[in-house]
Order: structure tokens, then C-alpha cells, then sequence
């Protein structure tokens, strides 16, 4: 079985220099066995579909890349948190918030990308349970933020 930075590095994702904070709070915290992350998106330039609301701006397959963009973002933070992502025990719980219009429907299917990352990374360590919600508007407009926590190795 390989480690979740060689499935990485096969799945041609380099993990880019991790977000920092914009305002008054850190992107992580350890308590105990737990690392608890601060809602995040892409990391970096935005890409095309990292702005924007679904339903107007977005399909569902453009959200689905960005919820993906933002797990490579938090893959990143959990990376400089804990020095290798092998320390992951499990992604725990993930909230994922959907920019998007009043009668958009599929939140779940967008905050996909995120998951489907997280498995594909971490196979069954990354399954988590989630709760994918509509938000009026995200800081900057961006399409997705993702909140994570995650039980680290000690």
C-alpha cells in the first residue's frame, strides 16, 4: 500500500504552499489527537472555477473541481501541520459550504470533489461524515469553502 503522498504524486497533484490567514485567526489547531482546520479553498491563483455561485456562474461539474481544488488546499495545510500526511489516522468531519443560488439543489454533488479527493488520497481513512450546505455568498465570491477535521497519529 502506498503512502497518501506517493498517490499524490501518481495523481500528478503537487500540494502548492499552504493559505495563509487573511484576518485575526490561524488555519489550524491540535487539541489532543484531533487537528481542526479553518475553512478553505483554493490555494493560490484562482482557477476558473474557484469563483463564482452555482446555479448562475457554475455548473455542478465546475463545483465539483473546485470543492476538489480547495481539498488539494487543505491537503497543503494539513501537510505543514503535522510534516507528512501519513500522521492522518482519518478525516473525521468536513463541512462544505456551496456558493449558490436560491433553488440550487446539488450541494452534495459539488462538495463530491472534496470527497472523493479525500478517499482517493487516504482510501478508506479518508470517508468521513459531512454535511454540504447553500450559502447566500463566501468570502470573495469564491465558489466553495471546506472545514475539516481530521484524528491525527500520535
Amino acid at each position: 500500500m502506498t503512502n497518501p503522498e506517493e498517490r499524490l504524486k501518481k495523481m500528478g497533484i503537487e500540494l502548492p504552499a499552504p493559505v495563509k490567514p487573511v484576518a485575526n485567526y490561524v488555519t489550524h489547531v491540535q487539541a489532543g489527537n484531533l487537528l481542526y482546520l479553518s475553512g478553505h479553498a483554493y490555494c493560490g491563483a484562482p482557477t476558473a472555477v474557484d469563483i463564482g455561485k452555482l446555479g448562475k456562474d457554475l455548473t455542478v461539474e465546475q463545483g465539483y473541481q473546485a470543492a476538489r481544488n480547495a481539498g488539494v488546499c487543505v491537503l497543503a495545510t494539513i501537510k505543514y501541520a503535522l510534516g507528512e500526511l501519513s500522521r492522518v489516522k482519518r478525516i473525521v468531519r468536513v463541512l462544505g459550504m456551496v456558493n449558490a443560488t436560491e433553488g440550487f439543489a446539488d450541494h452534495p454533488k459539488v462538495i463530491n470533489g472534496f470527497s472523493d479527493l479525500m478517499v482517493e488520497v487516504f482510501g478508506e481513512k479518508g470517508k468521513h461524515v459531512r454535511t454540504a450546505v447553500g450559502m447566500g455568498s463566501l468570502p470573495g465570491g469564491i465558489a466553495v469553502e471546506i472545514e475539516v477535521t481530521l484524528e491525527v497519529e500520535e
